[in-house]
């Protein structure tokens, strides 16, 4: 199932075949709507020239905050979003070797899948839930046992349609007013 979860095919396409991409959008996926989260991994690809983790986990985090904050501000909280993308480039480079799909490519099964996610920076119980659903459901990765670790709600990994974003809108925004209660 495609990725259309931008409105801007090339954003969008970026997402499919990028696992850094991938990463980014997700991280950057929270207190902002979907569509600016998940733009995010191209504006910031077309500012640096590249989507390089092991670039961006050196640069100087002053750099990169200052990309963060080039207007349009790629987050609502640009400073802080700057320094969770440079930790969890940081990661990909020092336990992964750069290379963003192998925290994937090498799980041998749903646990470790969901181990591996939920140890990178910004990734909380549903993060991962919601990582793993999307990894299924859109990049085919599907270890065994992966069923298990999956968000079981409509999120983005279920859009397909304006209509399908606005439900996992609508179900993201009740889930937090339930987790407020």
């Amino acid at each position: 199932m495609p990725i259309t979860w931008t409105g801007r095919p090339d954003a969008d396409r970026l997402l499919e075949t990028d696992p850094l991409a991938l990463l980014i959008g997700l991280v950057l996926d929270q207190q902002v709507k979907m569509e600016k989260a998940f733009s995010g991994p191209y504006d910031l690809k077309q500012r640096l020239g590249h989507l390089d983790a092991g670039q961006i986990a050196r640069m100087e985090p002053e750099r990169l905050d200052a990309v963060f904050r080039e207007r349009p501000a790629l987050h609502r909280f640009p400073g802080n979003m700057a320094r969770r993308v440079q930790q969890l480039c940081q990661v990909i480079s020092a336990e992964y070797g750069g290379d963003a799909a192998a925290i994937w490519r090498d799980a041998r099964d749903g646990a470790e899948l969901s181990r591996r996610i939920s140890a990178l920076p910004g990734f909380g119980e549903q993060k991962t839930q919601i990582t793993v659903a999307v990894l299924a459901k859109k990049w085919g990765v599907q270890p065994p046992g992966w069923e298990r670790y999956a968000a079981q709600w409509h999120t983005v990994a279920d859009v397909d349609s304006p209509e399908s974003m606005q439900e996992a809108r609508d179900v993201k925004r009740r889930m937090k007013a339930e987790g407020k209660a």
